[in-house]
């Protein structure tokens, strides 16, 4: 398979142009992801092959490695911790919750999703501020 670096470069500028942390695009079975860290191409579901690129290779070290269950935004979206204004917040650190749980709510596009829990746990570290926006896959939450 031949890759069209022009396609991998266009996308490492919108990358920079809009402040984004990662952009994906698909076509019929060719995946390619590009991110801050690394750019990433799929071929086949089970195989991924990763290349970082100078142009856009992160070198800060990582800091606060996170330990334990990670829920993710599922939606580009506005975080909201409770079902509205000065009600009660779905969860709060130390908290036990389940699978299904409601954990926050991010709106698009004037719609209120809400996110579930996808594991059992206790709630360990809460990684965004409510009103905050969120990014499709960026934890939100991490549980025991």
């Amino acid at each position: 398979m031949k890759i069209d670096k022009k396609i991998i470069k266009e996308l490492s500028d919108y990358l920079k142009e809009f402040n984004l942390t990662e952009i994906e695009i698909t076509e019929k079975d060719t995946k390619i992801k590009v991110s801050k860290n690394n750019v990433s191409i799929n071929t086949q579901p089970q195989v991924v092959s990763s290349t970082s690129t100078s142009a856009n290779v992160d070198t800060a070290p990582l800091q606060n490695v996170k330990s334990g269950t990670e829920i993710t935004s599922p939606i580009i979206g506005t975080a909201y911790h409770a079902p509205e204004p000065g009600a009660k917040k779905f969860i709060e650190i130390g908290k036990k919750i389940k699978k299904g749980d409601t954990v926050m709510i991010v709106e698009a596009m004037k719609t209120m999703n809400h996110v579930p829990s996808t594991a059992d746990g206790t709630v360990k570290e809460i990684c965004v501020e409510d009103g905050q926006p969120v990014e499709f896959g960026q934890t939100i939450i991490i549980l025991e």
